[in-house]
């Protein structure tokens, strides 16, 4: 059968990993905006921190390479029902407006500052950078997708020492690429939170992976690349961090407790991401793949309903999520609602210290978000589902 008229399949694995880390991501959100501890210490500071507020920020980190990951797939499997042209096309162009978004919607929904005092180069502008790359490279040979994607993924820490000091072009282009950093131009604030180097290499990577789920392609077969690629991962992660000798710029090192100690292990680099970071996030997400491709129930078919709207859900969390700390300021004696039309990152408003909740409220918060979320996402997927003639829903 020709593949451009071959039936979509839905792989229900992919749509539950993504769901899943789409609900774990709102955490993140939540504590950045609710819990009072945020203005106030980095929660990997391990001189700070506790094990509960640890985890509630390191469980995240695998959001954002996982959903970087299946973007590609998800491009893989798109390319089965269009001709590389097209898929290339689409993909160009779904990438602007990714970067578009990041730069306006998602940036106002960050801020609430009709002024846009500040940009924020974060996940959605990389995630349309990677897009508009991807859209070139699947054009090569895939043995040359697949270099490419070691050689950024595997060697980019060898850069790892490079900075170009400054508030100067130069400066701002080496941040885009390899250096998170912070610039102000007049009145502008720019940060370059999601440097590109290596996402560049973890779409196209996501793509190769869709060789596995093309039709007709043996499941034992995946399950079993699945299982032995994702372990392999974790392994080298493990050999390669307990030899401090590459991978990561910050070396683990022996803490106050043992436990403490291992949460310094297990506290590699997210920005840029390092070989360690991708290695155990996504060799992870590879072993999830392969355990619940037969996964079913009502759990399942809940979750999987975000992962099939990812991009729908994230920009409402976010809006939602800054509405009720401007509401909750609102009426918390001695707080002002005004500050959350911020002029500055969250991270850097002094302002905020004093501001927030408890951790366990910031998880209730997280759980209500969520649920409620759960009606709206459910019904744009019957949407999507039943209106599959309009183009424009493939961009949202």
């Amino acid at each position: 059968m020709n593949t451009l008229t071959a039936p979509r399949q839905r792989i229900y694995s992919i749509d539950l990993l993504r769901g899943v880390i789409m609900i774990i991501m709102a955490l993140d959100h939540v504590r950045d905006y609710l819990f009072r501890d945020s203005f106030l210490y980095d929660p990997l500071n391990l001189e700070q921190t506790s094990t509960a507020i640890f985890f509630t920020r390191w469980v995240t980190h695998f959001c954002a390479p996982i959903f970087m990951l299946l973007a590609g797939t998800s491009a893989y499997i798109m390319r089965q029902r269009k001709t590389k042209k097209e898929l290339s096309v689409f993909l160009l162009k779904r990438g602007v407006w990714l970067i578009f978004l990041e730069m306006i919607i998602v940036n106002f929904g960050w801020n609430f500052n009709i002024t846009f005092p500040m940009f924020l180069f974060i996940t959605i502008w990389t995630l349309g950078v990677c897009m508009v790359v991807l859209a070139g490279l699947i054009n090569l040979p895939e043995k040359i997708i697949l270099a490419f994607c070691i050689i950024l993924i595997a060697g980019h820490n060898l850069f790892d020492t490079i900075h170009v000091p400054g508030n100067t072009l130069p400066a701002f282009g080496w941040a885009l690429l390899h250096d998170q950093q912070f610039f102000i131009w007049g009145k502008e604030i720019f940060l370059v939170g999601y440097p590109l180097i290596p996402w560049l290499g973890v779409m196209p990577l996501g793509y190769l992976l869709g060789e596995w789920y093309k039709p007709g392609y043996d499941a034992a077969k995946r399950k079993k690349n699945l299982l032995t690629l994702g372990l392999s991962a974790i392994v080298l992660f493990i050999l390669l961090r307990y030899s401090n000798l590459y991978g990561d710029p910050v070396k683990w090192t022996e803490q106050k407790s043992p436990l403490f100690t291992f949460l310094s292990f297990l506290n590699v680099n997210k920005y840029p991401p390092s070989l360690l970071y991708l290695l155990i996030t996504l060799g992870s997400a590879l072993i999830f793949l392969a355990l619940t491709e037969k996964s079913k129930g009502g759990i399942v078919k809940v979750i999987s309903v975000y992962g099939r709207v990812p991009m729908f859900y994230y920009l409402t969390h976010i809006y939602i999520i800054h509405l009720i700390a401007m509401i909750a300021s609102a009426f918390t004696p001695g707080q002002d609602w005004r500050i959350w039309i911020l002029t500055e990152p969250i991270w850097f408003t002094r302002g905020l210290k004093g501001y927030g909740f408890s951790l366990p409220v910031a998880y209730i918060v997280w759980i209500a978000v969520v649920v409620s979320l759960y009606p709206l996402c459910k019904r744009y997927d019957q949407y999507k589902q039943s209106h599959k003639e309009k183009w424009w829903l493939s961009y949202l």
